[in-house]
């Protein structure tokens, strides 16, 4: 919901790099003990066009194992780089180069590659009023972090989980007997959050236009009734498109005049950037 690229809490990055650093170390780096821990520096080079993010995470993965690393960067989160590239250079002692090295580009190459698809999805919906939200098909214990790429890339954030707004499907509807009853008892419990609610039909999109939520999810329409729900719903809140979106699909999906489409794939769908590091000598 909001697209500021701020980055989450130093908090949330420090336990992102803790878990990557401790499944790859266990007990130490074996190959890495082999050599002389003496200062080295090393260079990190993109192979391909990508829009960069995940700075933060790249950085503290060699300062948790070299507190007096220094990298120097040629570019920053949300810049788009060509082929060949260098992005930044990294003085540390040789050990800690080497044993941060794989944890390192996996969150910077996984998090560039998100922000890439999103600026992608964004670029086709520019000039349009309809906006690319991400989803909460995320990799399991990087919901932050991607959410971050995301908006480096250019998107827009929905809900980060399932505390922070209502999204109300068939499930929920079941099981609260309505549409009606299902959006009555959420705004009784929460008022303060966002309250969409996933249709199916057109006549859902009518029950849930009387019952007054703030957006509306249209699941799996065809482009006819996609049109329809916009001229009935005739801005009385916003209207969101999920469901089978593919980017070829994003250009008549924005001419029919909703305001956000939502892509699991800029997450889930993660193609990881090239990235390079070579060790270049003190």
């Amino acid at each position: 919901m909001n697209d500021d690229p701020v980055l989450p809490p130093p908090a949330v990055i420090e336990q992102d790099v803790s878990r990557a650093l401790a499944e790859d170390l266990g007990d130490g780096d074996v190959s890495a003990a082999l050599v002389p821990d003496v200062p080295a520096r090393a260079r990190v080079v993109c192979r391909e066009r990508a829009v960069i993010a995940g700075a933060a995470w790249f950085d503290r993965c060699f300062r948790a194992l070299d507190p007096d690393a220094r990298i120097e960067w040629q570019c920053r989160d949300g810049d788009e780089v060509a082929a060949e590239s260098v992005l930044c250079t990294i003085a540390a002692r040789a050990r800690a180069l080497l044993s941060a090295e794989r944890s390192a580009l996996n969150f910077l190459q996984t998090l560039s590659g998100t922000a890439t698809a999103t600026r992608g999805h964004a670029l086709a919906l520019a000039g349009t009023r309809t906006r690319v939200l991400d989803t909460r098909k995320t990799l399991p214990g990087l919901r932050l972090a991607q959410k971050y790429a995301v908006r480096v890339g250019g998107g827009t954030n929905h809900r980060l989980g399932l505390y922070d707004a209502y999204l109300i499907k068939e499930n929920h509807i079941v099981a609260a007997g309505s549409i009606a009853q299902a959006v009555a008892q959420a705004r009784a419990a929460r008022p303060d959050l966002l309250l969409e609610i996933e249709v199916e039909s057109l006549d859902e999109l009518e029950q849930a236009l009387a019952a007054g939520v703030d957006r509306i999810m249209l699941d799996e329409f065809s482009r006819e009734d996609r049109r329809r729900a916009v001229a009935i719903t005739a801005g009385r809140c916003a209207l969101e498109v999920s469901g089978s979106v593919t980017f070829e699909r994003l250009a008549e999906i924005a001419q029919d005049g909703v305001d956000f489409v939502s892509i699991g794939a800029l997450t889930k769908h993660v193609r990881a950037v090239d990235l390079s590091m070579r060790l270049i000598g003190r």
